[in-house]
């Protein structure tokens, strides 16, 4: 594969620059460093710009920060965040992985090519969706998980977010922006026990407003796609 970085522009550049910077700030400025923390921080904003450029690469990236993510919420059992990432975003990351790969807008390229739902696949989505959320919801309340009305939403917006990106559509960074804002909320709750887990507040404000970039991105891209 092409050196990820070698179809940065200038403002790919000073997005990711700044997003590193102000994740890697709010870790030390806590003076309670977490390195799970710090370093599923900085690889997840990472991920993002590179699948917001639809390179492989975010997948990578992605199955890395999943497993330093649920570490993090291990040590604060948010075991709905753990079992999500570990369970669900991780193997369709894995999945996404050899989709994208197979699916290049252009034969030896980075860019994946966009694709839009069948109806079919649409109906099969909001149906997963259900039967997901609700078999966690049993699960998440079985193991006591802290604030679970809102880790609950987060399994089926991370789940949306996960099934778009398999499938490589647009609408993927909408889910995951969706996903964003529940997770704000959730480590906030957390964050009033343990001021450490402030920088996975600053994280995710980051991602949300990386994955807003992303679906522009995708959607421009997606423009140009059916263009040629």
């Amino acid at each position: 594969m092409q050196n990820p970085f070698q179809n940065f522009k200038k403002h790919d550049w000073v997005i990711w620059i700044l997003s590193v910077i102000i994740v890697t700030t709010s870790n030390i400025l806590t003076g309670e460093i977490q390195i799970f923390t710090l370093c599923a921080t900085v690889i997840g904003v990472t991920a993002l710009i590179f699948v917001a450029k639809g390179n492989v690469w975010g997948q990578i990236l992605t199955v890395i920060f999943s497993i330093l993510y649920a570490i993090a919420s291990l040590q604060f059992q948010y075991y709905g965040e753990m079992i999500t990432y570990l369970g669900m975003t991780m193997p369709i990351a894995v999945l996404s992985i050899v989709s994208w790969i197979r699916h290049p807008y252009e034969k030896g390229g980075s860019e994946v090519k966009i694709h839009k739902l069948t109806k079919l696949q649409t109906g099969v989505m909001w149906l997963l969706t259900a039967v997901v959320t609700a078999i966690f919801f049993f699960i998440l309340q079985a193991l006591g998980t802290p604030n679970l009305a809102v880790s609950t939403i987060s399994i089926a917006t991370s789940f949306l977010a996960s099934y778009l990106m398999l499938f490589r559509n647009s609408y993927y960074a909408l889910a995951y922006a969706a996903n964003d804002i529940v997770l704000i909320v959730l480590w906030i709750l957390a964050s009033l026990t343990q001021i450490s887990y402030v920088p996975m507040v600053i994280c995710f404000s980051i991602f949300l407003l990386n994955d807003i970039y992303g679906f522009f991105s995708w959607k421009l891209r997606e423009k140009r796609q059916k263009q040629f």
